[in-house]
């Protein structure tokens, strides 16, 4: 579901790299056989946050004619308490779960988060690479499906590629379209209507929701030197339909920086968020590989900037350190830092409240705030036998939350967007399979 995009997004850039076997060669495959990956990633957010289990297998297997098959599947299941928007107070708070019929309380200084969070997703995905024209370009088709308890998507993708320059230089420009459907537990929340007391009602008024994405990349991959490649790419997003997390609230206070009292008997002094229903996003990418003597240095840049007004950069190193008998060691270092969208906020004063319609828009999600996240991690494989490798990675990711805005009395004696540590273990085993 929506509520778990960002989560979703750090076990992908953890696990992306693990699934691929990258101490047998191509000519030491056995002829006809499938190239397995397979990992098991586990993990886990601070004070009893959000944790993850993550099977991953994919298999790739190339034909005499040149085509290549590739295969994956995904699990994962996500427990735990996540925030719901709404900050810490001085007072005791009292929240009604997605349904409406249970209420659930936070006392008076902790963040609210919601411990009923559980959520289990499938997704399936395969691609196709074959020759086209001529020896010199290729086609990738693709497809993708997901299915969460709440959220579905599918998607396809076609990418061309073409050589140049003796194949020192490769060109390539991909297309990539999916459509996402919402069903939210308890239904779609009307924009900046408050959240009812426990069994008064909802303020829900719809079943189910959609949005569409298409993806545009144009690249350029070249051959420096016979140590050294490099990769840039540009990258046009365009998301259009329901792009608010219907799970989210924002706390409206009062002129002492408390949730306000001034509500109806069946309201509670929080407001669901409302966010654009188009986004448009644009992306630079820069990628080098150099080969030492024995070692790769692996490091790469990614600037996106949106109309949001979220503007990010991330730097992502990698050295392979080559051991004996064919092990590695691959220590990892990656930095991101994130600006704020232009409708992020912490909370909501009474009369911003009152005068909220539809076409406001604000959110208290912190995913949506000012932060940088700093990674560090190593990894060490093996071979096992000829033909198969084991691996194991494991990172510390660390989220320093940065305040935005000025706080309102009761507002300054707590963190209004707390930072977050995670952990993150992976195990892999990538092996060739004979048919």
């Amino acid at each position: 579901m929506s509520n778990t995009k960002k989560i979703r997004e750090k076990l992908t850039i953890a696990s992306a790299t693990l699934l691929q076997v990258t101490n047998v060669t191509a000519a030491e495959a056995p002829d006809d056989a499938w190239d397995i990956g397979t990992a098991v990633l586990f993990y886990s957010e601070s004070d009893g946050r959000v944790s993850a289990i993550e099977p991953v297998i994919s298999g790739t297997k190339e034909y005499k004619d040149g085509d290549i098959i590739n295969l994956k599947a995904v699990f994962d299941s996500l427990t735990g308490a996540t925030p719901t928007g709404a900050h810490a107070s001085s007072v005791e708070q009292t929240f009604t779960n997605p349904s409406g019929k249970k209420p659930y309380t936070v006392a008076a200084g902790e963040l609210p988060l919601d411990d009923t969070f559980l959520d289990t997703r499938v997704a399936l995905s395969g691609s196709w690479n074959t020759a086209i024209f001529d020896e010199y370009s290729r086609l990738i088709l693709g497809g993708n499906l997901s299915k969460e308890y709440d959220y579905s998507s599918l998607g396809v993708s076609a990418n061309f590629l073409r050589d140049f320059n003796n194949r020192n230089t490769t060109f390539s420009a991909a297309l990539g379209l999916s459509s996402d459907s919402i069903e939210p537990s308890g239904g779609v929340p009307t924009p900046f209507a408050n959240m009812k007391v426990a069994g008064t009602g909802t303020n829900r008024d719809g079943t189910d929701e959609s949005k569409t994405i298409s993806d545009i990349m144009f690249g350029i991959t070249q051959v420096i030197n016979r140590s050294t490649l490099m990769q840039f790419n540009l990258g046009f997003s365009d998301t259009s339909g329901y792009m608010t997390d219907p799970y989210k609230i924002i706390t409206v206070i009062d002129a002492a920086g408390l949730p306000t009292t001034s509500l109806t008997t069946d309201d509670l002094p929080y407001v669901y968020e409302n966010r654009p229903d188009s986004r448009s996003r644009q992306t630079f990418f820069w990628k080098t590989v150099h080969h030492l003597t024995e070692d790769v240095i692996n490091v790469s840049y990614r600037y996106h900037t949106d109309d949001w007004g979220i503007d990010s950069h991330t730097i992502d190193f990698h050295y392979r350190y080559e051991l004996d008998n064919g092990s590695y060691l691959q220590p990892h270092l990656r930095y991101y830092s994130q600006s704020a969208a232009d409708f992020f906020v912490t909370s909501l004063s009474e009369s911003a409240a009152a005068s909220a319609t539809i076409a406001d828009y604000a959110s208290a999600d912190y995913r949506l705030g000012e932060f940088v996240t700093n990674t560090i991690g190593l990894k060490y494989a093996m071979p096992v036998g000829k033909n198969s490798e084991f691996s194991v990675r494991a990172e510390v990711i660390s989220q320093i939350q940065n305040d935005v805005g000025t706080p309102i009395g009761d507002q300054a004696n707590h963190d209004l967007t707390p930072d977050l540590d995670s952990f993150i273990i992976q195990f892999g085993y990538d092996f060739y399979f004979n048919q």
